[in-house]
């Protein structure tokens, strides 16, 4: 049987299409079918196609999408991009496809949802963690995430006002939101850290369930 078709959002710089290879290397780990999706292109159209939407990393998130002026230490990702995967997004969801975001892509769940972010977690919250790097512990909640683990962290940016519906399943030990998911849909995932860069069960875990729901809905 075919495997299931997981469109990967691109980043774009001058002239080249951006994207890390560890995002199509855990989707063909986990089963799928990697397909790049570069923005500007007809969502509805990609909606057809792809099977599972993985939103990849990237800049930070323009705060006039929740009605704020840019604090000084943000580098915003483009528009287009982020405009565009929030269209696709929102057609993905009415057709009830499975969704997983990451780092970046989680933010952008978030405030096409509704939410809203730090736009520096060092500047407005203050934390005793340093989210920009290294690694730090995680205390998930629900079936996929479980427990205390380890995660990998590179983000100045995240959650504040949680969007609608969504529900916290992951939290820092400085209580910012590190995982969420939503309810009574069929996959539906955001997570602050970066696990397409890991090797373990969770990170195993997240790719496997997202790429098997993307199956289940073919």
């Amino acid at each position: 049987m075919a495997r299931p078709i997981i469109g990967i959002t691109l980043d774009r710089e001058g002239e080249y299409l951006r994207v890390k290879h560890h995002y199509h290397e855990a989707v063909n780990r986990a089963g799928g079918l990697p397909l790049y999706v570069p923005f500007g292109i007809d969502t509805s159209s990609v909606a057809e196609v792809i099977d599972g939407l993985l939103i990849s990393g990237g800049g930070d998130i323009d705060p006039s999408l929740f009605a704020e002026e840019p604090h000084p230490a943000i580098k915003p990702a483009s528009r287009e991009r982020t405009d565009f995967e929030i269209a696709l997004l929102q057609t993905i969801m009415r057709k009830g496809k499975p969704v997983f975001g990451i780092c970046y892509g989680m933010q952008v769940i978030n405030v096409a949802l509704g939410g809203d972010l730090y736009q520096d977690l060092g500047a407005q919250l203050g934390t005793a963690i340093d989210h920009r790097q290294g690694y730090h512990e995680v205390f998930g909640k629900g079936s996929l995430m479980k427990g205390r683990f380890t995660v990998n962290t590179s983000h100045h940016q995240a959650v504040r006002k949680i969007g609608k519906d969504l529900e916290i399943c992951g939290l820092s030990g400085d209580n910012v939101t590190e995982a969420f998911f939503l309810p009574d849909y069929p996959f539906l995932v955001g997570v602050q850290w970066h696990p397409e860069r890991l090797d373990d069960d969770l990170s195993r875990g997240l790719f496997s369930a997202f790429v098997g729901r993307a199956d289940a809905r073919k």
